[in-house]
């Protein structure tokens, strides 16, 4: 049985789970699934057409499926989903997907979003990330499992932040973020790979090494895009990082920071 305060407001088609927690005046709509073990503190707003899944824990005054900040938006049934064991703390916002294009924004499983972090409308957020205060992200944006997002860090609209990296305090990402790299200022810049990070997840020496020499051939030994690209592929065909980090090149559509 959920265990609702009797203060809050919760719609008759939405669906609880087992030992789901509402606290006082939380407001949750109609299409609304919330998932076993989560707990929903005081004055949440969780607007329909999302699903939550087990175990999160959603602090007072976050707003959750919003209508998304698009002036093209015409009241679609679009989409949030969420995962499970995520921390969603005070004053957040995660909107919903935007009709034509995802129409969703998915947000993964153990991610840590710290108060006031701001999720745009079709956003794609993996597994194990964490967002530092006020980190925001524009429309479309997809980030990579495990990366840190530092405190009021921005990343513009269509941008990818890859796998594993970490952005240093107020960073403004106006292109891609490659993996496993430190990335901060306005406009964002590379600083290397991010080695404690690594270590921390138990790379180990020779794919730090291997990502090293990677970074440098992007960004040290004066070779253009195409030609970096071809010589990472090269270091080592059964490095799985390397291959990962690659494909990233590849497939950037506006450019990763330089």
């Amino acid at each position: 049985m959920a265990e609702i305060h009797e203060t809050a407001i919760i719609d008759p088609s939405a669906e609880l789970g087992a030992n789901v927690v509402v606290g006082p005046y939380t407001i949750i709509e109609g299409n609304v699934s919330i998932d076993e073990g989560c707990w929903i503190g005081p004055h949440v707003v969780i607007r329909n057409h999302t699903s939550i899944g087990k175990e999160n824990r959603i602090f007072q005054f976050a707003s959750i499926g919003e209508e998304p900040q698009y002036q093209g938006y015409k009241g679609e049934p679009t989409r949030l989903e969420i995962g499970d064991r995520n921390i969603i703390r005070e004053y957040c916002t995660l909107s919903r997907g935007t009709a034509g294009n995802a129409e969703v924004t998915k947000i993964g499983s153990d991610n840590f979003l710290m108060a006031y972090v701001h999720i745009a409308h079709d956003c794609l957020l993996g597994n194990k990330t964490i967002f530092a205060n006020g980190a925001s992200l524009a429309g479309h944006v997809e980030v990579g499992d495990y990366a840190i997002m530092g405190g009021f860090s921005l990343v513009h609209q269509f941008c990818k932040v890859g796998a594993h990296c970490i952005t240093g305090i107020g960073a403004i990402c106006f292109q891609d973020i490659p993996p496993y790299i430190v990335a901060a200022g306005n406009s964002a810049k590379p600083f290397g790979i991010n080695t404690k990070g690594l270590r921390r997840r138990d790379f180990s020496e020779d794919t730090i090494a291997l990502l090293k020499t990677s970074y440098r051939l992007l960004y040290r030994k004066n070779l253009n895009f195409k030609m970096a690209i071809e010589e990472i592929e090269k270091l080592n065909p059964n490095s799985k990082e390397t291959t990962v980090f690659a494909e990233f090149l590849r497939r950037s559509e506006r450019g990763v920071i330089r």
